[in-house]
């Protein structure tokens, strides 16, 4: 209880000091949720959402589709909002059984092993930045077809081209613009989309709002 106290004050606290919002109530509450977690107020202006990725995250989460993370980080933050609510399967990349490939970081190789597998799931790419070339590189080959794909690896060698890479594709996206990002921003992401299918897919089959 005095923790669920603690994050509606923290909650509040942004409410009062976001400013100017120019998203939808459910592109907020998402962009909330990751100002929260990170005490960063700088995302506000970094979280940037395709035009369709609630609609069609929110549903592929209702229909249970498949969820690829890239490290266990991402995995661990996710999987109880998870299998409290819609109970998709989640992998991750890290545990994926692959041959070794030195051209390839083990999380990119397992990425694109279990993209292979799994061509329509939904990505959580939220720290490794080989993993997010492997998954951009299959997206743009037309080798998978992603339900959505959430990305916010920090960096400085490229990660910000990268990411627009994947602003480039038709792929439902949410993503963290620039350097900026990590693995607890893809949490906060994915977590906030869930609790929005829940309410729209798992209590009274509305549809979420953008």
């Amino acid at each position: 209880m005095e923790w669920h106290i603690t994050e509606a004050q923290g909650l509040g606290v942004v409410d009062r000091e976001f400013g100017d919002r120019e998203f939808s109530p459910a592109e907020y509450h998402i962009v909330r949720q990751v100002v929260y977690e990170t005490a960063d107020f700088e995302y506000k202006n970094l979280i940037r959402f395709s035009e369709t990725a609630l609609q069609e995250g929110a549903a592929a989460l209702a229909a249970r589709t498949t969820i690829v993370v890239d490290v266990p980080m991402v995995q661990v933050g996710i999987t109880p909002n998870i299998m409290d609510t819609f109970a998709n399967p989640v992998y991750c990349s890290m545990e994926a059984l692959t041959r070794p490939q030195k051209e390839k970081t083990r999380a990119a190789w397992g990425i694109e092993t279990l993209a292979r597998r799994y061509p329509e799931g939904i990505f959580v790419i939220g720290q490794s930045q080989t993993a997010l070339t492997s998954l951009v590189e299959l997206i743009e080959t037309e080798s998978i077809r992603p339900a959505l794909v959430v990305s916010t690896p920090a960096g400085f060698m490229g990660v910000d081209v990268l990411k627009e890479r994947l602003n480039d594709s038709r792929v439902p996206h949410i993503r963290s613009a620039g350097r900026k990002g990590s693995a607890v921003v893809a949490v906060a992401i994915l977590n906030s989309l869930v609790d929005l299918a829940w309410q729209a897919y798992g209590q009274d089959n509305s549809i979420v709002a953008t």
